[in-house]
């Protein structure tokens, strides 16, 4: 059997670096060996490269995105990404490999690049039936002086967070009018463009949907339980501050309809490999409110694809491998 050659793509840019490095170790080690030779690639600012068994570093060609080891010329059949965020999530790789004729398991470069801005994402989901999303205000770094005059339409208590990126650094929830200048500042430090949202009280899920064969498939839900007052980074990333209940414990007619919204989503953003869409059922109207879609989602064995995977009775190694031959389709 021929081995196909994949470069899993981690690393990146941001404060989840090392999450992503958690990511591509349990993609690695799940993907069939006799399939697939893995080479990981580590990507940061200063340079890209590969880790030679001897622990040797060996730098990525980037004309053609190749590796040389011991005088071998390594092309790669496809990338596998797991960076997330910056330049991983948001299209700039998506768009170099495109450049390169190279395939990859996720979203193409423009449905990164939208999907990567919350404010945008939600302008074109916001028509989907039984979707609803929070008022909210894009407020930018060069427009502060008159920030507070834009937001003063919106209930309290808000949701101050970075309009682009999925770590949940940099959030604020905001219950009196004087926090407001504070929380600006926290979340322009992570970047230039802000989303000032109405607080949705409710019940926080997060579901996996990947295409497969032509058709769109959807994961069990997860329910994330937080003993904070929302999912921010320390809730998602430090054991026993945060409990998630996969399957979520969901009607019937609130899965089907969560499935028929989710579905809908993918296909309107014009997603192609794995996401993750992240949402509140309104604790007083069972609402379906529409948080953000993840399409690098994290894949460290307790993250949430996995747990969904495993939980829909799917075998972790095949889900991966299946992701490969889409994007070599």
């Amino acid at each position: 059997m021929t081995t196909q050659k994949i470069a899993l793509l981690a690393g990146g840019y941001t404060g989840e670096y090392e999450v992503s490095i958690n990511s591509a170790r349990n993609i690695a080690a799940s993907l069939n060996p006799e399939k697939y030779q893995v080479y990981t690639i580590l990507i940061n600012r200063n340079n890209w490269f590969y880790v030679s068994s001897e622990g040797e570093n060996i730098e990525v060609n980037k004309n053609d995105f190749s590796i040389d080891i011991a005088g071998e010329k390594i092309k790669f059949d496809a990338a596998f990404i797991t960076i997330h965020g910056t330049p991983g999530e948001d299209g700039k790789m998506q768009g170099y490999l495109d450049m390169l004729g190279i395939p990859y398991n996720n979203c193409d470069a423009a449905t990164s690049a939208l999907t990567m801005n919350k404010a945008y994402t939600k302008a074109v989901v916001k028509d989907i039936e039984n979707l609803f999303v929070a008022s909210s205000v894009q407020v930018f770094n060069q427009h502060k002086e008159t920030i507070l005059t834009q937001v003063q339409h919106l209930k309290l208590p808000l949701f101050i967070k970075p309009n682009n990126g999925g770590s949940s650094v940099g959030m604020s929830k905001v219950t009196v009018k004087e926090a407001l200048p504070a929380a600006l500042e926290k979340a322009f430090a992570e970047d230039n463009q802000v989303l000032v949202e109405e607080f949705i009280k409710g019940r926080e899920f997060s579901i996996g949907i990947v295409k497969f064969d032509g058709e769109i498939l959807v994961l069990p839900a997860t329910e994330i339980i937080s003993s904070k007052e929302f999912f921010d980074y320390e809730a998602k990333y430090t054991p026993g501050v945060s409990q998630e209940v996969t399957p979520a414990n969901l009607s019937e007619a609130q899965n089907q309809r969560i499935k028929s919204v989710v579905k809908e989503a993918y296909r309107i953003l014009n997603c192609k490999g794995m996401t993750r869409i992240d949402f509140i059922l309104e604790e007083t109207t069972d609402n379906f409110y529409f948080i953000e879609i993840n399409t690098t989602p994290g894949q460290s064995a307790n993250s949430l694809i996995p747990q969904q995977v495993r939980a829909a009775g799917m075998d972790l190694s095949e889900f991966y491998g299946k992701l490969i031959e889409e994007a070599m389709r």
